[in-house]
């Protein structure tokens, strides 16, 4: 039994996962910009113990997923922009120390698409990416079973290569980068803008309205299907890829962006082979992080 710990910016989520990708049991806590690393440790800690409890089984290992950079080796947590004061705790060290077994960390990004390319949209195949479309963009790139990690181990950060320079302002410091374009709030923000609606829709109720015909809501669904299209034509062409899964809370519905994904990639990849990138949903469903989390540790375990 391996224990899984999935570091978002608004929730903390921690499970037990048997070593075939069964996710056993798990639980959660919220979490914000004012939650300290000391506050935040302590609860993960908590909650590791508590759900190893309820399972009655030894705890082998911890896998951890963290949004934002991180120090795969060290196991030290980077500047995480929703989670200031976290940036700098060896959260794996703690968590090995503390919980008498070894520990091991990843970007949640390439925790997930470790576990999707194990039990997931990806098994069988030896050029995969996982793409998370929600609150910001992010992937993971697993090949012939290997976890892709750059130079000095570090997390690429797809979601902020340029597709349009004269796009908006990123907080990466780029202008027009995938994320500023095609995530949930960049749609939100467009829709927002140009409709002057009264309240704030969100990405659940724009896409909603899509489905019921809603004009502006269609047209913000079509400008964000063209963007998340540019930048997986653009991963196509780069890196031919058999399978890119597309996970992450806009991606629950892909049938409305689909069309206009799978179109923009068929204009766009005149000199690859892109019609055998299969694009999939993630198989492991709301799950895939706490799984991927403890593939994480798997995976380090085979290194």
């Amino acid at each position: 039994m391996i224990g899984a710990v999935d570091i978002g910016g608004t929730k903390v989520a921690v499970g037990m996962v048997e070593r075939e990708g069964r996710l056993l049991v798990q639980d959660s806590i919220n979490v914000n910009r004012a939650t300290s690393a000391t506050q935040g440790v302590d609860r993960i800690l908590q909650l590791l113990r508590q759900t190893a409890h309820q399972t009655g089984r030894e705890l082998e290992g911890v896998g951890i997923g963290c949004t934002g950079p991180v120090n795969p080796h060290s196991g030290v947590l980077g500047p995480i922009e929703f989670l200031p004061d976290w940036e700098g705790v060896n959260l794996a060290g703690i968590i090995s120390q503390e919980m008498g077994v070894t520990a091991a960390l990843e970007n949640d990004a390439d925790a997930a698409a470790l576990g999707e390319a194990t039990w997931g949209a990806g098994k069988g195949s030896s050029r995969f990416l996982l793409i998370t479309v929600g609150t910001g963009i992010g992937g993971g790139m697993v090949l012939d079973g290997r976890l892709y990690r750059g130079v000095d181990g570090c997390h690429p950060e797809m979601g902020h290569h340029v597709i349009d320079p004269s796009g908006p302002l990123c907080f990466c410091g780029a202008s027009g980068c995938w994320e500023s374009l095609a995530s949930g709030p960049a749609m939100e923000g467009w829709f927002n803008q140009e409709t002057q609606a009264d309240g704030r829709w969100d990405a659940r109720r724009i896409c909603t309205a899509a489905d019921e015909g809603h004009s502006r809501a269609r047209a913000a669904v079509e400008r964000t299907g063209k963007y998340l299209g540019i930048g997986l034509a653009n991963l196509v062409t780069l890196l031919c890829p058999e399978v890119i899964a597309l996970s992450g809370g806009l991606m629950r519905r892909l049938d409305l962006f689909r069309g206009q994904i799978e179109n923009t990639i068929r204009t766009h990849c005149g000199l690859v082979p892109y019609e055998k990138t299969r694009l999939l949903p993630t198989g492991l469903g709301t799950d895939a992080n706490l799984i991927g989390a403890a593939q994480v540790w798997l995976h380090r375990q085979r290194a």
